[in-house]
């Protein structure tokens, strides 16, 4: 995990205490939750999708590209179905060493 400092102006700083005291919050799960909604589209909730809002109408959203489509279910099963029934990697590796 990183740290980072912040600078800001005295006012806003208070402005974050009371903000992360009313959501019942350290100021660092605050700052964390409040950048997550600002930078990570697929953040669900209806607290995040309320701040997220409030960010976008700010200008403040960050747009990380276009969004992703899931794959499809069936090519998914298909996929979990196959896995692990390759050949193991330690018989790749014997295999490779002459073994």
């Amino acid at each position: 995990m990183a740290q980072v400092t912040w600078r800001a102006p005295e006012e806003l700083v208070e402005r974050v205490r009371l903000a992360a005291r009313r959501e019942g919050r350290s100021m660092n799960d605050y700052l964390t939750w409040v950048l997550d909604a600002a930078t990570n589209p697929e953040l669900a909730g209806d607290a995040a999708g309320r701040l997220r809002e409030r960010l976008d109408r700010a200008g403040l959203l960050a747009m990380s590209g276009p969004a992703r489509a899931r794959p499809d279910a069936a090519a998914l099963a298909q996929a979990r179905a196959a896995a692990g029934t390759g050949t193991p990697m330690s018989g790749l590796i014997g295999e490779g060493r002459g073994g």
